[in-house]
């Protein structure tokens, strides 16, 4: 997979930073099921707890920058 470009990086952060609502510096499963319904309306709760818990790499309960960045590289063109 190629590097992404720091324009690529820049505009992930201001997206996670948006998405950060309580600006704790990582995104809680309430604060991505939000993120997963702007990108598809249709999303329900239980899919977004199943994406959470695969974008969580460490399984602390957050999404930090780092982890989101490499699911924003990878899977979130899909959408």
């Amino acid at each position: 997979m190629k590097p992404l470009k720091q324009e690529a990086i820049d505009e992930a952060r201001e997206s996670f930073q948006y998405f950060d609502r309580d600006n704790s510096g990582e995104i809680d499963v309430n604060e991505f099921e939000k993120l997963l319904r702007v990108l598809s309306p249709g999303a329900t709760r239980e899919q977004a707890e199943e994406g959470f818990r695969y974008i969580d790499d460490n399984e602390d309960g957050k999404i930090d920058f780092e982890e989101f960045l490499g699911w924003w590289q990878t899977c979130w063109w899909e959408f």
